[in-house]
């Protein structure tokens, strides 16, 4: 049982190790593009939230509730900067924050008592 847990653990930090390499990679190659559209970090970091949560369900670990509403907020900026709307964010921030903390509460894992 510990051994399995040992290994669950190492599993989710090779997981997040990508998730974050891939996000400095998309960074730094976007900054060495000269012409790339603006949304277009916030579209790539939403696909590599969601498929980091993706890879942790698939590979039988919890996904983060708030790295996938991240994720979806990401993308839905990157969708509006890309058809020229601009969102409120901070509102909207605020919005997605107060979600995740209820939606921890009511399916997330409780602490014991």
């Amino acid at each position: 049982m510990a051994s399995m847990e040992a290994s669950q653990r190492r599993l989710d930090r090779q997981i997040e190790r990508i998730g974050w390499g891939l996000f400095l990679i998309m960074i730094g190659g976007l900054w060495l593009m000269p012409a790339v559209p603006e949304g277009t970090w916030l579209a790539g970091a939403g696909v590599i939230l969601i498929g980091v949560n993706l890879v942790r369900n698939v590979s039988g670990l919890p996904m983060s509730t708030f790295g996938l509403l991240l994720g979806g907020f990401a993308l839905a900026l990157a969708v509006a900067k890309f058809a020229g709307t601009d969102l409120p964010v901070l509102p909207l921030i605020f919005v997605v924050v107060g979600a995740s903390l209820i939606w921890s509460v009511m399916f997330g894992k409780t602490a014991p008592a």
